[in-house]
């Protein structure tokens, strides 16, 4: 017997469980490059890193909830069709009127997924000469150590501190 129930269900869950697999802001980490940067050579001095604290990073999530929302509406379509045609008399009415139906709900589905995330980061605090400052950046706590790291600059004002250290490897 079929059952639209859960066919409904998945369109609903698909694109904000797809969404939520998409988040990933490795690409904002300090020892992550475009390829413009590249055999460039780029302003490097070491620091001493005195403190490190876990921070939050929020990450702009456009493009994740724009694509939720446009494979809601696609899996939508094809589900509120399925349904559509096998509920009544199966006419090519009943078909588009679950399509359409099912392609708003999709979409309305994947709207749900939200503009911003947090991602892990931290807010490291180092010694440059003198002077003390913090450099909040998405990474991981584990990633940094106390003591010597290496502060890689591509452009005015940017700090890019270098992890000086490994996360331990999960067996």
């Amino acid at each position: 017997m079929y059952k639209p129930n859960k066919l409904i269900i998945l369109t609903f869950l698909s694109p904000l469980l797809l969404a939520g697999c998409q988040n990933n802001a490795d690409s904002y980490a300090a020892n992550v490059y475009e390829t413009n940067q590249l055999n460039n050579k780029q302003e490097t001095k070491t620091v001493n890193i005195i403190s490190i604290l876990p921070a939050k990073v929020a990450v702009d999530n456009t493009q994740n909830k724009q694509a939720a929302q446009t494979f809601g509406a696609i899996l939508g379509v094809v589900a509120g069709g399925v349904v559509g045609h096998n509920v009544g008399s199966r006419s090519a009415l009943g078909t588009t009127a679950g399509a359409v139906g099912g392609g708003a709900a999709g979409a309305a589905a994947g709207s749900f997924v939200k503009d911003k995330v947090l991602v892990d980061g931290v807010s490291l605090t180092y010694k440059e000469g003198t002077k003390v400052y913090t450099s909040t950046q998405v990474g991981k706590t584990c990633e940094f150590s106390s003591g010597l790291a290496v502060v890689i600059s591509t452009k005015d004002n940017e700090t890019r501190i270098q992890p000086n250290t490994s996360c331990p490897v999960k067996a």
